[in-house]
């Protein structure tokens, strides 16, 4: 396969350091392709010619001159009984980065190409090894930051999205049976059923299939975690209640209204999920040009961000700006933080917004009823539970989207009584819909950005 500035030559052998890099107990040098045992046997000082598939041999990696590179292990896998679906074998030399560098030298000198990014993978899913929702999986599964996104990424790569998007066609299947056999053969009154019973049936399968569409939402947070943006006027004790939440000074708390001029953006956990939280600067009327710009952002990043916590100060009577703010913030999603309770006279005030809290950032008092409030927020709806299969991926989503409006149209043909050649086409493109989530009708190019996103060597 070759497209753009990836190449993909099934027939070469490839290798590559399959261990991160830098010094450890261990690094692998990963060989796959159909010349890989007697590549290795060519390299190794024990003859490989009759080697056992997956038994550890161990013995030195030598150079061209015989002389010894490092003492190994070397682990034939054979005849397809492997990750990639080839001949395939690991060297378990020793883990310094001069030393396994040397041994993957040794290797491209008696014939293997480097590998490119993911290639090993993508020969597993030309190999019908996995399908490429299961590909995808093992660089999520890599890249997981919390639990919820392992579980997620762990589902997929046990075939549980794809055995459901596999139920999807085989009905679609079914249903597309019938209707070819009504173009094919129009005079015979063919009936394996009433256009009203499959109408009913293609009218479930597409509630089930936007069933697992809805579950994007909680996917997205799950995968790429949650962005939270703290906005409120000057001196309401933002920068104090992001240094609290994180649990270290990250931002400069002074009496000086105006201190925070640019975007502030740290990473912290959340009951299990990873939160972008973001401190902005106080929104004021100001002719000052840097600190304009720095509203201008607060502005934009109240619009992007996933919730927002607007904060106001519990010790002084709302301010004009305060009720602006009241008036502009999302309020379904937007959580209310009246600060500084710890001031003497400070008190909580009706408004207009459905979640409030009150808190200390100076003393930390209320800080565990706010982490719960920001939680049930996000799960709105309710957290998905561990045996639940939820969209992660954003081609998935588009793919099973398209697929449903697809879908609609080959039911809308049926109640319209349209000639079944039309309808049969609509249903043919929902079927290559489901077909790109895993990977069977999809373009080189897109096969390409994928896999070129993963790690070399995997």
């Amino acid at each position: 396969m070759n497209s753009g500035e990836y190449s993909y030559e099934e027939e070469d052998t490839i290798t590559a350091i399959a261990t991160p890099p830098g010094e450890g107990a261990i690094a692998i040098i990963r060989v796959s392709g159909k010349n890989a045992l007697q590549l290795a046997d060519q390299l190794f000082s024990r003859s490989l010619i009759h080697a056992e598939s997956h038994r550890a041999y161990y013995g030195k990696v030598t150079d061209a001159q015989g002389q010894a590179i490092d003492h190994v292990l070397l682990l034939p896998m054979l005849h397809g009984r492997s990750f990639t679906g080839e001949d395939t074998v690991e060297i378990h030399c020793h883990g310094g980065s001069l030393i396994s560098r040397r041994v993957l030298a040794r290797v491209v000198e008696l014939g293997a190409r480097l590998a490119q990014p993911g290639e090993f993978s993508f020969r597993a899913f030309l190999n019908g090894k996995m399908d490429l929702v299961q590909a995808e999986a093992i660089q999520d599964l890599i890249s997981a930051k919390n639990e919820f996104s392992l579980d997620a990424a762990n589902h997929q790569l046990i075939g549980r999205l794809s055995r459901e998007v596999e139920r999807f066609q085989k009905r679609l299947f079914d249903s597309a049976a019938v209707l070819e056999a009504w173009v094919d053969f129009p005079e015979e009154g063919l009936e394996f059923t009433s256009v009203q019973e499959m109408c009913k049936d293609l009218l479930s399968l597409k509630e089930e299939m936007k069933i697992l569409l809805d579950t994007f939402h909680d996917g997205a947070l799950i995968h790429e975690g949650v962005s939270i943006c703290l906005v409120g006027c000057p001196n309401v004790g933002k920068s104090c209640l992001m240094n609290s939440l994180l649990e270290k000074d990250r931002a400069i708390v002074t009496d000086i209204a105006g201190t925070t001029r640019d975007i502030l953006e740290e990473t912290m956990r959340l009951n299990g999920l990873n939160i972008r939280l973001t401190d902005t600067a106080g929104i004021r009327e100001t002719d000052e040009i840097v600190e304009k710009e720095g509203i201008r952002r607060s502005h934009n990043a109240m619009v992007d961000a996933d919730l927002v916590l607007l904060v106001l100060d519990a010790s002084r009577p709302l301010q004009e700006q305060d009720h602006i703010l009241l008036e502009k913030v999302p309020k379904d999603r937007c959580v209310l933080v009246w600060n500084k309770m710890d001031v003497e006279g400070a008190k909580t005030m009706d408004v207009s917004l459905p979640h409030s809290v009150a808190v200390s950032a100076k003393t930390r008092d209320g800080l565990q009823n706010l982490r719960k409030t920001i939680d049930s927020v996000i799960w709105s709806q309710g957290c998905p539970s561990k045996d639940e299969v939820v969209l992660t991926n954003l081609r998935h989503k588009e793919a099973l989207e398209d697929g449903i409006k697809a879908l609609g149209a080959v039911v809308e043909g049926l109640q319209s009584d349209l000639s079944p050649e039309f309808i049969t086409s609509d249903m043919r493109r929902c079927l290559i819909c489901l077909g790109r989530i895993l990977g069977s009708d999809i373009t080189e190019d897109i096969l390409s950005a994928i896999f070129s996103k993963f790690c070399i060597g995997k």
